[in-house]
């Protein structure tokens, strides 16, 4: 396993920013339609951060894998993430109003339009990924996605989340652990394994530093429901709380579960050290991710 050999490590930041930009200008390429629904999919894709996207194109990066083939998987893991907040929004499961900072599709719209845009962000993902830029790996991605997002990945995470609400008391540790694993997890590591698969390479080290970074994302996120201020957020916060709902934050502390946030990105990190300084923007990322605000 080797890196590309022009692969050059840039800051984070701006590195973020060049993915958000791209995916934003693809999607507006693939969605161009003028209806109501086209512009209900492009709203729902469009304001989040795009970590899952910017994963794909720096694991892209990393093996020498083109942008052409990059792009149309980075865009897809966005379309199937952005479909399990609009369905996850909706007032039969978690009822939120807030959607990175803008009223939820199901509130600026109707029920019905907010569930027909999960459907056709879902479904168009996997037609991203036929296509035939993609390359040769294309069903090896499709079966991956398919996988990390519905029965044993994040649908099977979300059953597991709804479940523990009626449940007769807490999730242990090993319970949310695993639940997180696939409700948030999953989609991480398809995501950070994309340039692997892409180019037919190992995926093993990405692998191991995408599960490192799921559960830190997570563990950062319920730390966010604690001290988190909602205009930053950019939806409800102290949910958790008042619901009497099990957390990492619930379960460790908040003074343990920020040390174990902290042990993760140093798993993370650890486990890029075949690709030497190449790898340093994925490190970056990982750091990010515990100490972010939002």
């Amino acid at each position: 396993m080797t890196a590309a050999a022009d692969t050059q490590t840039r800051p984070f930041a701006q590195a973020l920013k060049d993915a958000q930009a791209r995916i934003a200008a693809h999607m507006e390429l693939r969605l161009a339609g003028r209806d109501e629904l086209h512009a209900a999919m492009r709203y729902a894709v469009t304001g989040g951060k795009m970590l899952r996207g910017f994963l794909v194109l720096e694991s892209a990066s990393l093996h020498g894998v083109s942008m052409e083939a990059a792009i149309e998987a980075a865009l897809a893991i966005e379309c199937i993430h952005a479909y399990s907040l609009v369905h996850d929004d909706l007032p039969c499961m978690d009822d939120d109003d807030l959607r990175r900072g803008q009223p939820t599709v199901h509130r600026k719209w109707d029920e019905s339009m907010a569930v027909l845009a999960g459907d056709s962000l879902q479904s168009f993902a996997f037609e991203l990924l036929a296509d035939r830029k993609v390359g040769p790996h294309a069903l090896t991605l499709i079966r991956g996605l398919a996988q990390a997002s519905g029965k044993d990945g994040m649908v099977s995470g979300q059953m597991l989340d709804i479940a523990a609400e009626t449940a007769a008391g807490p999730l242990t540790l090993e319970q949310i652990t695993r639940l997180q694993g696939r409700k948030t997890g999953c989609l991480i590591e398809w995501s950070a394994s994309a340039g692997a698969v892409l180019a037919g390479d190992d995926t093993a080290p990405l692998r191991q530093y995408a599960r490192a970074l799921g559960l830190a994302f997570q563990i950062a996120d319920d730390i966010l429901d604690v001290e988190g201020d909602a205009a930053k957020v950019g939806k409800a916060v102290r949910k958790d709380a008042d619901a009497g709902k099990a957390t990492f934050v619930s379960l460790l502390g908040l003074t343990e579960a920020k040390a174990r946030a902290r042990e993760l990105c140093e798993e993370a990190c650890a486990a890029l050290s075949p690709y030497g300084a190449a790898a340093g923007t994925l490190k970056e990322a990982a750091r990010f991710v515990i100490a972010r605000d939002s």
